[in-house]
């Protein structure tokens, strides 16, 4: 029985040896950084590095594009109000179809005397 207890004992020794030595092959290709996981590891890492940059530098391009919006925003705003003040002078035209006096307008200049002309001065 002794003899028996020990084959089983020598036999899983055995197994146990085995299954460590297959663990070791796979752990070291697994840790390999030239052709095994490690280097997948270390280009997802770079790729990530880069990634960071262009989004660092996008995010960038977009504030100065903002700021470039906003400024034009500011000018149109601008423009619409002076073009809404020059809309509600034009009300104060009179129209073409009201006038009664098909006449042009004449203009008169009147010369002023020199006395006038220097006490202005």
């Amino acid at each position: 029985m002794g003899l028996l207890a020990d084959i089983l004992l020598v036999a899983g020794t055995l197994a146990v040896a085995a299954y460590c030595y297959v663990l070791s092959a796979r752990l070291r290709k697994f840790a390999t950084l030239e052709s095994g996981m490690g280097s997948a590891v270390a280009l997802l890492s770079a790729q990530v590095d880069d990634m960071t940059r262009a989004l660092d530098r996008a995010r960038g391009s977009a504030q100065a594009s903002a700021t470039g919006l906003e400024a034009l925003t500011a000018r149109a705003e601008m423009a619409a109000a002076r073009m809404e003040v020059l809309l509600a002078s034009m009300h104060d035209l009179p129209s073409p179809d009201r006038a009664t006096d098909s006449r042009p307008l004449r203009f008169i200049r009147r010369k002023t005397s020199r006395a006038v002309e220097e006490d202005a001065l």
